[in-house]
């Protein structure tokens, strides 16, 4: 699934629209459906955008053997 289609099911889920989500970040509306669309995210973004959304933003490598490499969000 593309990063927009999972940040369109995220404004959904939390009852925000998107354009409030793009408030919340200091960002205009249009700016952030413009970056929205190129999908040009860095793991910095998206952790400012769960923080704006009131989620936590998990990313890690998880080994074959269960043992996670956090990359970022998680504590």
């Amino acid at each position: 699934m593309r990063i927009d289609e999972q940040l369109k099911i995220l404004g959904i889920k939390t009852g925000m629209t998107l354009s409030e989500i793009g408030r919340r970040l200091d960002k205009s509306p249009q700016s952030f459906l413009q970056k929205m669309k190129r999908g040009s995210y860095t793991l910095d973004d998206l952790e400012d955008i769960a923080l704006a959304t009131g989620c936590v933003l998990e990313c890690a490598f998880v080994l074959p053997n269960g043992e996670r490499i956090v990359l970022k969000g998680e504590r």
